[in-house]
């Protein structure tokens, strides 16, 4: 797999999705690097954003040794923790705490009152920030999920600036994401039993890139097939084929 891409989109958010979807992975799998901001002038017209992107080398580790256990059929699956430069837990709890003050600054702009942030540990080691509130907290989440992805992408980027430390981060609005990766997990193995069985490509409906990678994900444990993104813009989707 590609170890680096380097991305250019109107804003920083597209162009680090962009980089994600060619990578094959998540956001807590890379750190990433702004080199130029998107901007507008006069005189040079529109500057798109430009991200540099790369894969986690602990990420990769990870990766070869689940493939060495699937290769020897271990029977204890022994998988090493992230340990994301050797952050002691008050480093971490640094992070989560700043982290949180960045995400209340930003709510601070929309018209919701009484926020709670609840904080756990994901499946990949991340931080995630679960946002609850009485009401309005459509405005959070956006359409398809898009203002969680734009708010995950600033509050992680801010954070790092402020602390000078990466540590993956994600944000969810009571459990929205969470939920929409179960209804698209479901839907990508269906999909693809329904290949493996037909032998027939399967065309999935367009999504976002972040919904495209938990496709991209979930697929990798399955042999009988493979998945890549097709189209352009709103119409990019997933076709899950046989291998």
């Amino acid at each position: 797999m590609e170890k680096e891409y380097t991305a250019t989109a109107e804003t920083v958010e597209a162009a680090l999705d962009e980089a994600l979807e060619r990578l094959g992975v998540q956001q807590d799998a890379v750190t990433y690097e702004v080199v130029e901001e998107p901007s507008k002038s006069f005189f040079s017209g529109t500057k798109p954003a430009v991200v540099k992107v790369t894969v986690r080398d602990d990420y990769l580790r990870e990766l070869q040794s689940e493939k060495e256990f699937d290769e020897n059929s271990m029977e204890e699956e022994i998988v090493p923790r992230r340990d994301y430069e050797d952050l002691s837990e008050e480093e971490i709890d640094g992070i989560a705490d700043e982290a949180i003050r960045v995400l209340k600054e930003i709510i601070g702009f929309f018209d919701i009152d009484e926020v709670d942030i609840d904080e756990y540990e994901g499946d990949g080691g991340e931080i995630i920030f679960d946002i609850t509130a009485e009401k309005n907290l459509a405005l959070l989440i956006g359409r398809h999920g898009r203002t969680i992805d734009a708010l995950q992408v600033l509050m992680s980027s801010i954070t790092t600036k402020r602390c000078g430390l990466h540590y993956p981060l994600a944000v969810d609005v009571e459990g929205y994401k969470h939920r929409r990766k179960q209804k698209i997990t479901e839907i990508a193995y269906r999909s693809a039993d329904r290949c493996a069985r037909t032998h027939r490509p399967v065309a999935l409906k367009p999504m976002t890139p972040y919904e495209r990678r938990i496709v991209h994900m979930a697929l990798r444990s399955i042999p009988e097939v493979t998945s890549a993104s097709e189209g352009s813009g709103s119409y990019r989707h997933v076709v899950i084929s046989p291998a």
